[in-house]
């Protein structure tokens, strides 16, 4: 039976060319309106001259970073995703799976001085991943997470676990991804595992909105 990881990475797979069509055409509302404004802000408020987004899907931050004078480096999981990205005029975006960033097979430089991982972070093990990216961090540098918010995700069930994104709602032939909820506890804990403080803490939210849009994470090397 496969692995929840490996359905996962084999559900973006699938969804590549649907994913890049719904970024692209607007259609996702809470990005629209709330999500992408407030990882941009996010990282301009850190002031970086280079970033590298993990997990950059088909380049739209990566674009709208270059926009502003940013040196963005992307990487991704999905060759699908990654062509894209370059294709749009992301010169700098790297095909490897979690896995090799861990093991470090694949160079995709160092002395970043922000990381960023926008809706990225979605297997249970991120422990290593994340301090595989503190060692790729220049002095003085954060990694910025903005995530599903666990208590809006939660729906009711409040604890770490597996869930399914169904993608109803969405346009086009989506398969159905596993991802997995943590708590902000166990946000927490993972980044001080990696050797992470927390630095910042927002919930974006739109004004008309009952509850916040996503959580966003800032944290920087420990010592």
């Amino acid at each position: 039976m496969p692995t929840p990881e490996f359905t996962l990475l084999q559900s973006w797979h699938h969804n590549a060319g649907a994913w890049i069509e719904a970024v692209r055409g607007g259609t996702i509302e809470s990005r629209r309106q709330v999500t992408d404004q407030a990882i941009v802000l996010a990282i301009l408020g850190r002031q970086p001259e280079r970033v590298l987004d993990l997990g950059c899907g088909e380049g739209w931050l990566l674009r709208a970073l270059a926009d502003r004078g940013i040196a963005a480096t992307g990487v991704d999981g999905d060759a699908t995703l990654v062509e894209a990205a370059r294709a749009s005029g992301a010169a700098q975006v790297h095909l490897a799976s979690y896995e090799a960033l861990v093991e470090a097979t694949v160079d995709i430089g160092r002395d970043y001085d922000l990381i960023c991982a926008n809706f990225a972070l979605l297997h249970q093990d991120i422990i290593p991943l994340l301090a595989a990216m503190n060692a790729l961090l220049a002095p003085g540098g954060a990694l910025v997470i903005q995530t599903l918010h666990p208590w809006v995700a939660a729906a009711g069930d409040y604890q770490d676990g597996w869930r399914e994104e169904t993608f109803a709602g969405f346009k086009g032939q989506w398969q159905p991804m596993p991802w997995y909820m943590r708590t902000l506890s166990s946000w927490i804990n993972a980044l001080d595992m990696a050797d992470f403080r927390l630095a910042g803490l927002q919930e974006p939210q739109h004004p008309q909105s009952a509850g916040p849009q996503s959580l966003l994470l800032v944290a920087e090397p420990r010592g």
